[in-house]
């Protein structure tokens, strides 16, 4: 006659599993009882053989007792446990990556300069919380006459992503972009960008285009130079001051340009940090505007040749 219940103890010889480890999943309701024995026992049905298996092969895993049990009474799947469990693997790799290039970063410079570094990079120890700061403080800081579409690609700029697997060099970066926000009047030039444009916010719209081709060109690599870039730089100014595109308008713009271009070098050395955390994959803006102004002088000279 088959078996079709079994002791406890039988469970133990059969799985190599100790008893103390079976009572506790028996009584944790991992392992379902099919039947009590004439003296009240606990006696377990062909699915505790299988149950054992697969408590054993999640624990092999290292995976905590209440999330077996979410899997072995159906509250989730495995499927979305091995996903959970996998977001879970990469939030903490990039937590020791993060804390390699720190270490890295604090062994790779003078003795005098390690406590300084490490009062930086303190900062960004906390990767969620350190990105939510950067991007509440732009948000906070930039225009509020910039259009929402605008408002959120110029703050994704500003606030880059802390890289998956930063070396010491991005990862001191990305914690001085924090240093350097907190500094008194930094984001000064956002009030004074925003006086300026008072009356003109169809300015953000138009300059999609110059923004695009300036950023092609940077890019590639060309040099400053009358054309495509320019040529749409200064039309979206002269529809947004409802003024034309004349030889006198470009010069005037060409004098504007030039009076903008005395950036804080605070805002130059951001800029810079955010090209050293992306990898250069973003546009520099006080690069792009120097491009800009030097082609709109080679615009105007030209012109007035």
């Amino acid at each position: 006659m088959t078996q079709t219940t079994w002791s406890i103890g039988e469970l133990a010889d059969g799985t190599g599993v100790p008893v103390k480890t079976l009572r506790y999943y028996s009584d944790s309701g991992l392992l379902p009882v099919a039947a009590r024995s004439a003296g009240g026992h606990r006696r377990y049905g062909p699915e505790a053989w299988e149950r054992i298996r697969l408590i054993r092969r999640l624990r092999a895993l290292d995976t905590p007792i209440a999330t077996v049990t979410r899997v072995v009474t159906g509250e989730c799947s495995l499927h979305e446990l091995v996903e959970t469990e996998l977001e879970a693997v990469q939030e903490r790799l990039v937590e020791l990556r993060w804390r390699q290039a720190t270490l890295k970063a604090l062994d790779d410079c003078p003795s005098e300069e390690r406590l300084h570094r490490l009062e930086i990079l303190a900062r960004v120890q906390r990767l969620p919380e350190a990105h939510r700061a950067l991007t509440d403080h732009w948000f906070r800081e930039l225009s509020g006459t910039m259009p929402r579409h605008r408002l959120e690609r110029m703050v994704a700029m500003l606030s880059p992503e802390p890289p998956d697997d930063p070396g010491p060099h991005s990862a001191l970066a990305y914690a001085e972009l924090h240093l350097l926000i907190s500094s008194p009047a930094f984001t000064r030039w956002t009030q004074d960008h925003e006086e300026e444009m008072r009356g003109a916010p169809a300015l953000y719209a138009e300059l999609d285009d110059a923004a695009a081709l300036t950023a092609a060109a940077v890019f590639q690599g060309r040099p400053p130079h009358a054309g495509a870039a320019v040529d749409a730089f200064v039309s979206a100014h002269a529809r947004a001051l409802r003024e034309l595109d004349t030889p006198a308008f470009r010069t005037f713009l060409h004098g504007l340009a030039l009076r903008s271009s005395g950036f804080d070098p605070r805002l130059e050395r951001y800029w810079g940090l955010v090209d050293t955390v992306t990898g250069g994959r973003g546009l520099n803006m006080t690069v792009a505007h120097r491009w800009l102004t030097e082609g709109l002088s080679k615009s105007v000279t030209a012109t007035a040749r």
